[in-house]
């Protein structure tokens, strides 16, 4: 079983189109970003920009760089990856207002003729308010998190090639879900008091602390795969599951407190003119 894993890993470069795709990305929002630049707009910050391009390399980190080699046999490695994928990289795009970069970098007739008419399209719309309320996104974020940790979930994703892609894809697609409704960025109008996101992020501290002090506490092992695979470290599988549990415990807590600390702040002074939630100018309008 190890040398099917170590087989298939070492078989599999890094694809091609991924940074090329993220590359892609980059381009149309800076070029929409100069675009409201030049119009005098100061809807897009500097800060914005650097933060969306900060995401795309942590999101890229985790699946194209040297630390995808780790995972087949350390699973703070492929802790590491989760939490860059669904923890890091997410809230970091999306403050940095994608949507009305990209809108603006696009072609003007591709916006007028095919995105446009996408997004004005009501179930499109409907669907969108589905997705993007806590309720949902907390759970899927939850769902995502708890299930994949499960034994033989995971042993299935660290075998297969496809499943790894799949769960990797899950995280950060889930990641995304969860913070929207934090960070709401623009087009998206919260529907729900701004208190109850505080509430959402300690209630979705509690699955990371379950699984967190299971792997730390436990005197087992919860991934016997590891067992059979080449060490690459000096850490002993146990105290590899105690650093993965720990560094998810530490990773999560922060970046949840620093998010809640933000937004009581933000509470507590409602006469602020920035918004951590929407870019500084809500005027701007775009062609749809």
């Amino acid at each position: 079983m190890p040398h099917v894993i170590h087989s298939a890993r070492a078989s599999c470069e890094a694809p091609v189109w991924l940074p090329l795709i993220a590359v892609l990305i980059v381009f149309v929002y800076l070029r929409g970003w100069f675009r409201l630049k030049s119009s005098g707009s100061n809807a897009l910050p500097v800060w914005r920009a650097a933060s969306l391009i900060l995401g795309l390399l942590l999101a890229l980190a985790a699946v194209t760089s040297p630390l995808t080699a780790l995972d087949e046999g350390l699973l703070t490695g492929h802790m590491i990856q989760h939490l860059l994928l669904m923890t890091l990289a997410p809230p970091l795009l999306l403050l940095g207002a994608p949507v009305m970069a990209l809108f603006h970098g696009f072609p003007r007739s591709l916006v007028e003729t095919a995105i446009g008419p996408i997004f004005r399209h009501k179930r499109l719309q409907q669907f969108g308010k589905t997705i993007g309320h806590p309720a949902f996104c907390w759970l899927a974020a939850a769902v995502t998190l708890v299930g994949w940790h499960v034994p033989a979930a995971f042993t299935l994703g660290l075998q297969s090639e496809a499943w790894h892609v799949i769960e990797h894809a899950s995280f950060f697609g889930t990641g995304l879900l969860f913070w929207w409704p934090v960070v709401q960025p623009w087009p998206s109008v919260p529907t729900w008091p701004q208190w109850s996101i505080l509430l959402y992020l300690f209630l979705a501290t509690l699955p990371c602390d379950v699984l967190s002090a299971f792997l730390v506490f436990s005197d087992r092992i919860a991934y016997p795969v590891y067992l059979s695979t080449p060490r690459q470290s000096g850490l002993s599988v146990l105290e590899d599951q105690q650093c993965a549990g720990a560094l998810m415990w530490t990773c999560v807590t922060v970046v949840y407190l620093v998010a809640g600390t933000i937004l009581s702040t933000r509470l507590l002074s409602p006469q602020s003119n920035a918004s951590i939630s929407r870019p500084d100018s809500e005027r701007v309008e775009i062609a749809l």
